[in-house]
């Protein structure tokens, strides 16, 4: 005799939940090398501070943490 369960709450998510959480990290990863270019396009040879480089890296670290990635 079979028993008919409801899914539990630890199943897997649905093929809409995990497009919609893969569109949500690509979005986000989107954003963080965004934020590496910005600190990034300024000349190498110019006379830039590298805190420009360190904040577009350390901004980007931090997208990527509060997202979990």
């Amino acid at each position: 005799m079979t028993q008919n369960r409801s899914p539990q709450p630890d199943a897997a998510p649905g093929p809409e939940a995990r497009l919609s959480r893969l569109e949500e990290q690509v979005a986000t990863l989107a954003e963080a090398v965004r934020a590496l270019a910005r600190g990034l396009e300024n000349i190498p040879s110019e006379d830039v501070p590298p805190e420009e480089a360190a904040h577009g890296a350390r901004l980007a670290h931090e997208l990527l943490l509060a997202q979990g990635l």
